[in-house]
């Protein structure tokens, strides 16, 4: 009985030998790792070459914005501007570049957004204290597409248009400034873009005319961001 307790109790001893024997362990295979003294660490730009597939590629035209038109009036706010638009990017539909080629656009554009003016700010627009006028040309110094439509909402709406009330000396969008050209006599003046992404145009818009004590709403038919 005593050999028997012995055995069994808090004092037995283990056959570490039994245990081990059931206990297996994961191999490593270090055939692919350089020991060598000479070795030397890879480099930092090394190893960023495992995330080339990250780097930024050349601009796909493929890729380019769209817009199918579906109709999404909104008020935005971006870069502390806030302006009305009734159609927005999308994935499908026709590419902004497309859009500004055809000529049959500005019209549809005119017809699009002028009603909806016409019910945000009042039927008695052309009582002489209303205008028109776009950000400046940056590429096409002849009528560009905001132009043309901007000259068409004028015409509906009975009030002046204004052609170059501002130019714009560098490419760059982000931080524009402009420097005045023409300022309009109205007090109130619709400041028209065709497509807003980040909304520095309008910013820099709104911080010339402003300053001249200007009030200005703003319209971009297309936000060119989902």
């Amino acid at each position: 009985m005593a050999d028997s307790h012995s055995s069994q109790g808090e004092g037995a001893s283990v056959d570490m030998g039994e245990v081990l024997r059931d206990i297996t362990f994961p191999t490593t295979d270090l055939s692919s790792l350089d020991f060598s003294a000479g070795a030397a660490p890879q480099s930092r730009a090394q190893q960023k070459d495992l995330f080339a597939v990250q780097q930024r590629k050349a601009w796909d035209k493929s890729t380019e914005a769209r817009c199918d038109f579906s109709y999404k009036l909104r008020l935005t706010r971006r870069s502390n501007v806030n302006f009305i638009s009734i159609w927005q990017k999308s994935v499908y539909g026709r590419t902004l570049t497309d859009i500004k080629g055809d000529p049959d656009m500005v019209q549809f554009f005119a017809d699009s957004i002028v009603p909806v003016i016409r019910e945000m700010l009042g039927y008695h627009l052309h009582n002489g204290s209303w205008c028109i006028c776009t950000s400046p040309k940056r590429r096409h110094k002849v009528k560009n597409f905001a132009t043309l439509i901007s000259e068409e909402i004028g015409r509906q709406l009975d009030i002046p248009f204004y052609e170059d009330v501002a130019f714009c000396h560098t490419k760059q969008r982000v931080n524009a400034v402009f420097e005045l050209n023409i300022l309009p006599k109205e007090p109130n003046i619709i400041v028209f873009d065709d497509f807003v992404t980040t909304g520095q145009t309008l910013l820099a818009m709104k911080k010339l005319l402003q300053g001249y004590g200007k009030n200005l709403f703003f319209v971009s038919p297309v936000n060119n961001k989902l």
